[in-house]
């Protein structure tokens, strides 16, 4: 497989949450801030690159818009999306990291026209894949807990429910579940811009109460994923 290295200096990177954001903020220095849109952007210069920061909200329709905000008025040349998220496949644990190599939109369903379960019309396929180049990066971040490469799947919802994890996990062989990055995949995507989604694991489905478990959590999985981004970013030509 050819590996397209790409040289980029201006990148945006969308957190939903202000935990999320907070924690990665801790490794950097904002040299400006300012608002657009009702949104919050923070500048940051790292090892000759310029980072645009950004909190999105929660939700599909949240983060696509902020993405778009990104792209079509900071001119960022890629976009990573990093958080936290619930594992559903067995061999996920919590504080593990999973690299989205494919997206999918879990809860988009036109089957009444034939079309299987995640197709997005615009898009053509079920799965939207991230830039190659951006996954090999991540790939070579050296940890010392586990790294999961696969699909991470999205929706409008905090599955909380053993079945519908499991029904998500079958049909999309997904490692994880959250509620941004498909459709930040699906902006970069029909944007030209390339992208990369990177999830902490917070907690698991299927738990007796993985909604205690994520709040437990979601500091540790915050910093863990913030981590794993510095390194990305440190071995980004």
């Amino acid at each position: 497989m050819i590996i397209l290295v790409i040289s980029m200096n201006r990148l945006g990177i969308i957190f939903a949450m202000r935990e999320e954001l907070d924690e990665f903020l801790k490794m950097v220095s904002v040299t400006q801030e300012y608002s657009m849109f009702d949104l919050t952007f923070y500048e940051c210069e790292f090892e000759g690159k310029q980072l645009i920061l950004t909190e999105s909200g929660i939700g599909k329709v949240n983060s696509a818009r902020c993405c778009q905000i990104l792209i079509d008025n900071m001119e960022v040349e890629g976009v990573f999306n990093v958080g936290v998220a619930g594992g559903i496949d067995p061999d996920i644990h919590v504080l593990d990291i999973v690299i989205g190599e494919k997206l999918v939109q879990h809860d988009f369903n036109l089957k009444a026209f034939d079309r299987p379960r995640g197709y997005i019309p615009n898009i053509g396929d079920v799965y939207i894949s991230s830039d190659q180049y951006f996954v090999h990066l991540a790939e070579e971040v050296k940890t010392t807990y586990p790294v999961h490469k696969g699909v991470i799947a999205s929706g409008d919802i905090f599955c909380y429910e053993e079945d519908m994890s499991r029904k998500i996990h079958d049909k999309f062989h997904a490692y994880c579940v959250e509620m941004e990055g498909a459709s930040i995949a699906q902006v970069c995507y029909l944007s030209h811009v390339p992208f990369l989604v990177v999830r902490a694991i917070s907690d698991s489905v299927g738990e007796e109460d993985n909604k205690l478990t994520y709040e437990e959590f979601l500091e540790k999985s915050s910093k863990r994923v913030a981590e794993f981004l510095k390194e990305i970013l440190s071995n980004l030509e």
